[in-house]
């Protein structure tokens, strides 16, 4: 791990920027204590980075489970009694991964996994442009199209451009500005330039420039456009940010109910974050997925006990990590461990970072997700491939994110079904023989109930006085279904004159009586 440190460390610099906003305002959209959030955060790093199998993936608390959070804490009376859900979510999430149930990552298509990233990319786009021009009524972390304050993404973007605060613009295209030189033409410069990462240049930049404006009235920044780190008096009420669940509570079913909503949720999300981080590693590592289970299901057990939000594997943090050059785990670990030390050693100055300057870096995150030559790319391979990626953008968009890759996904799996439709089956129409039409269907290798559709039609359509040929050589898998529709056109065969000739591994069977017969003794052959 420590061989890629030079790497590492830098990345794990930025990943800290872009969790840091994160964590405060998922707890904040949650309706939980903010210091919940990095409670979150810090072990989602530390503890989840050290047991997880993922190279590059960055764990935390995730804004897909702000709204569930936030019903749940009504629901169950109180912050200390959803801990106990929270608890018991992780467990269930240990029990997933024993029971291999993240082989259900594999699943989800490609086309699908590529509009989540692109859909993830957009909504950081839309959601930083408010806090960019310093109008920040909505907090970080609601990725939602309709948020808590009543607005969505747009009518938010809207009310932006009558609310624009001149100093969070300013250190804002600044910060922009040195992300861009230092990425661009910087960074190709020399050693130094690649060592220090450009948003640590620019958090800097943001600091100075709010104690130099400090008490102007034109160019300064005010409180609510700054970070917002809870700052203990002392050691004790440092202690005292830690909340613990109440166990006492462990009996109602409602508890259950929201323990297995976290642990479903949350460990789709984490499969999902999976694939997509997967998929954009310049080194194409393959995450164990059931480990990364396990991994996440001690990280919630941990972050419930004393007083931390739910934790996912989260695609924010981690394509920032890829972004910046992380290259093993040491990242997401420094990440957890930046947050711990500087949330105890220097919460006031972190409270001197303008929202502004992390949005610029967020907005180069969002645009690296979904760079447009993308969606030339999706379109180039075709409808099937570009009609799951759109409607799962627009619905990360228009909805939030597992409403959109769960549209996405639908859309892929009726793909799938068209192309299973017209696939069962290929049709050789030669010259009359002895009189009457020559039809050969040879069958796919595998041809399922999805194609009862396609092959019905087929076989109902023929012309009377034909000669079919059905051609089951290379069919592996028949399903009973399909069986079933060739043993009742045998017998209808009949009456329309058409001669019927099954060709097997076993032989040439000329007008079967059985289907259902031939295909019992092949199988016991088999």
């Amino acid at each position: 791990m420590f061989k890629s440190i030079k790497s590492d460390l830098p990345a794990s610099i930025v990943v800290f920027f872009v969790a840091l906003p994160l964590c405060l305002g998922i707890a904040l959209a949650s309706g939980a204590p903010l210091f919940s959030g990095l409670i979150a955060g810090i072990i989602g790093g530390i503890i989840v980075g050290s047991l997880s199998g993922s190279k590059i993936g960055v764990s935390g608390p995730a804004a897909g489970l702000a709204a569930i959070v936030l019903t749940a804490i009504g629901t169950l009376g109180g912050y200390e009694n959803f801990l106990v859900a929270v608890v018991l979510g992780g467990i269930i999430q240990l029990i997933f991964g024993l029971l291999k149930a993240g082989i259900i990552g594999y699943y989800f298509p490609s086309s699908v996994i590529k509009g989540m990233l692109t859909g993830i990319g957009l909504i950081i786009i839309l959601k930083q442009i408010p806090h960019f021009f310093g109008y920040d009524a909505d907090p970080e972390g609601d990725f939602s199209f309709f948020q808590a304050d009543g607005e969505n993404t747009f009518s938010q973007i809207l009310k932006t451009v009558h609310n624009i605060s001149l100093g969070p613009t300013i250190i804002g295209v600044i910060g922009l500005g040195i992300l861009l030189l230092w990425s661009n033409i910087l960074s190709k410069k020399g050693r130094f330039f690649q060592l220090v990462q450009g948003p640590l240049v620019a958090v800097v930049a943001g600091i100075v420039y709010f104690f130099l404006t400090e008490l102007n009235p034109t160019y300064g920044i005010s409180a609510s456009h700054l970070v917002s780190v809870p700052v203990p008096d002392n050691f004790n009420s440092f202690l005292g940010q830690f909340s613990f669940p109440n166990f006492s509570i462990i009996t109602n079913p409602d508890v259950w109910i929201v323990a297995f909503t976290i642990a479903l949720v949350a460990s789709l999300e984490t499969l999902l974050c999976v694939e997509a981080t997967d998929k954009i590693d310049p080194n194409k590592n393959v995450t164990p997925t059931n480990r990364e289970l396990l991994a996440q299901g001690i990280g919630n057990i941990l972050s419930g006990l004393i007083g931390g939000l739910p934790i996912t594997q989260v695609i924010v943090r981690s394509s920032a990590n890829i972004q910046s050059g992380g290259r093993s785990k040491m990242s997401a670990i420094i990440h957890g461990f930046f947050l711990l030390i500087s949330v105890i050693l220097i919460p006031t100055l972190l409270n001197k970072i303008p929202l502004s300057v992390l949005a610029a870096i967020l907005l180069i995150v969002g645009y690296k997700l979904a760079k447009p030559a993308l969606f030339k790319q999706m379109y180039d391979l075709g409808w099937k491939q570009f009609i799951p990626f759109t409607v799962t953008v627009l619905g990360i968009i228009f909805i939030d994110l597992l409403y959109g890759i769960g549209l996405g996904l639908l859309v892929g799996i009726v793909v799938i079904l068209i192309k299973s439709y017209q696939n069962s089956h290929f049709l050789h129409i030669e010259d009359k023989s002895n009189g009457k039409h020559k039809i050969k269907m040879t069958f796919a290798e595998e041809v399922t109930f999805f194609n009862k559709g396609a092959i019905l039609k087929e076989l109902d359509s023929l012309p009377i006085d034909t000669f079919l040929e059905i051609d089951v050589r290379k069919t592996r898998y028949l399903d009973n279904d399909i069986i079933e529709i060739l043993d009742d056109f045998a017998f209808k065969a009949k009456e329309r004159n058409i001669d019927i000739k099954l060709i097997s591994e076993r032989g040439i069977i000329e007008n079967p009586d059985s289907f259902i017969e031939f295909f019992k003794l092949r199988k016991k052959v088999a």
